[in-house]
């Protein structure tokens, strides 16, 4: 961007304010207009200068963050980068915060909340800038560390080698099956594009596995919002668990998760591993078990996130012989890993998001 992206930060710790101001101060292209210890005084300041992007914690006194936030989307819709607690109170408010319209999630723990905050400066800086390129009108990672020595300590980008080999499996695995299964990967923006897509199928629909990137205990909350909300059946996903029809499977926040397959039947692995493009869960460890066991018998969908993650497995499931389709930019929040994937090859339809539960029931015709 050609301007500073301009922040304001509320949470009522005042170790968060100076840690989250110093860094986000430190970030080039970022300039921090204040930071308020809650809501009421965040306004009084807004009003004379309005931030693009707030950094806001969920439980203040005065006012909590989703009463903010909820106020902030009616009047003057604005990115929101929740930091939140990882207590079960503190994730229920953050999906609640997710589902009105907040950006992306940063967690911090109940202690040792200064080391956490100056060693996750990369993922923060991040969520800030990624939130200052979407678009919020259609929302209606491990962390990389600073050292001693004040250096940037950015992990290798490790590709889906790390988990899987490249390539096909045995023959049986690629043989056509009459149950067509789905594979969606997502990231910001994602809580309300997937929201969008599965409420809209009926209860015979395809099999699903889904890739939202997003902190462990929050995608268990995330399932069971969705599950209240659709026809379909919505759980975090176990190591085991049967991909069948009717069924859509989140793959746990801080695991990566395969598709396996025995006889006619696919199942998923849920594992430990390293990073995948910095992201655990990552999309494309999904996309190639999809390649490699699935092939043809799967449709992949990639949506609405910042980054490439994704891209490269979407375009090993067209290669083998899958439908492949990515989110249009104009109904995209952040058309980041779609683009990725369209440049790549790997998208052989470009939809928007209404018409992607169409193209999932067709898939199963």
């Amino acid at each position: 961007m050609s301007t500073p992206i301009k922040v304001m930060i509320v949470d009522d710790s005042a170790v968060v304010r100076q840690v989250v101001r110093q860094t986000l101060t430190n970030a080039p292209g970022i300039e921090v207009l204040g930071a308020a210890p809650d809501p009421l005084f965040a306004l009084e300041h807004m009003r004379r200068q309005w931030p693009d992007v707030i950094v806001l914690d969920i439980e203040m006194p005065r006012m909590d963050g989703l009463t903010f936030l909820k106020k902030i989307m009616a009047e003057r819709p604005t990115p929101v980068v929740i930091c939140s607690s990882l207590t079960e109170k503190g994730a229920q408010a953050t999906m609640d915060a997710l589902a009105a319209g907040a950006v992306s999630i940063i967690t911090k723990p109940k202690a040792g909340l200064k080391q956490f905050l100056e060693d996750a400066h990369s993922d923060l800086v991040g969520a800030v800038k990624a939130a200052a390129r979407a678009n919020v009108r259609k929302l209606i990672p491990s962390l990389p560390t600073v050292g001693a020595d004040g250096v940037l300590k950015v992990p290798p980008k490790l590709t889906a080698d790390a988990i899987l080999s490249p390539g096909l499996g045995t023959g049986a695995a690629m043989i056509g099956t009459t149950e067509k299964i789905v594979a969606i990967g997502t990231s910001t923006g994602g809580t309300q594009a997937l929201e969008a897509v599965l409420t809209r199928l009926p209860a015979v629909s395809p099999g699903i596995v889904v890739v939202q990137h997003m902190p462990e205990k929050f995608t268990a909350l995330f399932a069971e919002r969705l599950n209240s909300l659709c026809q379909i059946e919505v759980r975090e996903a176990k190591h085991g668990d049967r991909v069948r029809p009717g069924l859509a499977l989140i793959a746990p926040g801080g695991k990566h998760m395969l598709l396996s397959r025995s006889g006619a039947q696919y199942t998923v692995e849920v594992v430990d591993g390293p990073l995948v493009n910095r992201h655990r869960p990552s999309v494309d460890v999904l996309f190639r078990s999809c390649a490699k066991f699935a092939g043809k018998n799967v449709l992949g969908i990639i949506m609405t996130g910042m980054g490439d993650d994704g891209a490269r497995g979407l375009k090993e499931m067209a290669d083998a012989g899958a439908n492949t389709v990515a989110q249009d930019e104009a109904t995209c929040v952040v058309f980041g890993m779609p683009k990725e994937a369209i440049k790549l090859g790997g998208a052989k339809t470009v939809l928007p998001l209404e018409k992607i539960p169409e193209a999932i029931l067709a898939s199963a015709r």
